[in-house]
């Protein structure tokens, strides 16, 4: 399908797309990478009568470390998260997870602000960044604020995000060095949704968990952060009978729909087995 008549802005500074946002209030939308929202437009489903394309505006774009936080700009590629010496070194998980979104094409268009902006449970980024204990940085006509990931995300589509704000880049705490990680998707082919999938990061000392987290994606109207799970694996020695109650305590908290992925049950059970194996090979990578 053909999306309605819209009025196409290109700003050159973040301040003057705020500007836009304000003037036209709900009747406008901000367009990073595009890959939710042109669809929908196509198909009817959001009909902006402004659209406010943020690719021009230089100072939303890089990667940068500072006193041991890594800042993300909202417009940076996933391709350009991938080829990123600094995440390779600090934050290899987001490399890893940027490989297994859609594919190369559109990771060359895709942006991680417009990833974890628009609140959609399918996308992988959303609930890494809950995993990592991000914060998303927002702007808007009174300045910036700072949102954690973990409290950003309100149901599907729905966030912290104001109509007249833009998600303008992304901080992370910096892990120590030698943290294990791992992002391990189920899906049914090249580009598609996760039928679910999990993010895990954690530390270990003398064969013991550190610290962990484990966060989940697409089983649920919004990314799930695992808190019992985790609570249950740090201080274990991952033995089997600790992982089965942590990978329980995963599956516990979904909520997923029934659709082409499988049923809802189904899905559940392979959240917890991609909780199982992302554990598998972050505690091989922290011990080796």
């Amino acid at each position: 399908m053909i999306p309605g008549e819209f009025t196409y802005h290109r700003p050159a500074s973040v301040a003057e797309a705020v500007a836009i946002l304000v003037s036209h209030g709900d009747e406008a939308r901000p367009l990073s990478g595009g890959h939710s929202l042109i669809p929908m437009m196509k198909l009817r489903m959001a009909a902006p009568e402004h659209l406010v394309d943020l690719a021009g505006i230089a100072e939303l774009k890089g990667v940068s470390e500072d006193g041991g936080t890594i800042t993300i700009g909202a417009m940076t590629t996933q391709a350009e998260l991938i080829g990123s010496d600094l995440l390779g070194a600090k934050l290899p998980i987001i490399r890893e997870t940027a490989l297994l979104i859609a594919d190369p094409q559109i990771r060359y268009v895709g942006t991680l602000g417009g990833n974890v902006a628009n609140g959609d449970p399918g996308n992988d980024m959303p609930a890494l960044m809950q995993c990592l204990n991000a914060s998303y940085v927002l702007t808007g006509p009174d300045g910036d604020r700072e949102v954690a990931a973990r409290d950003f995300y309100e149901a599907a589509y729905f966030t912290a995000l104001a109509p007249e704000e833009i998600l303008t880049s992304v901080k992370i705490p910096g892990l120590a060095d030698g943290h294990g990680y791992a992002y391990e998707k189920l899906k049914r082919k090249v580009g598609d949704y996760a039928t679910a999938a999990a993010a895990v990061v954690l530390t270990m000392s003398g064969g013991t968990v550190g610290m962990c987290s484990v966060a989940l994606t697409n089983v649920s109207d919004t990314p799930l952060l695992a808190a019992e799970a985790a609570e249950i694996l740090t201080g274990s020695t991952l033995d089997a009978d600790t992982v089965k109650r942590a990978v329980a305590a995963a599956e516990a908290i979904t909520d997923p729909a029934s659709d082409g992925r499988g049923p809802a049950e189904y899905r559940t059970k392979m959240a917890g087995l991609m909780v199982q194996r992302a554990l598998a090979r972050a505690a091989e990578r922290a011990r080796g």
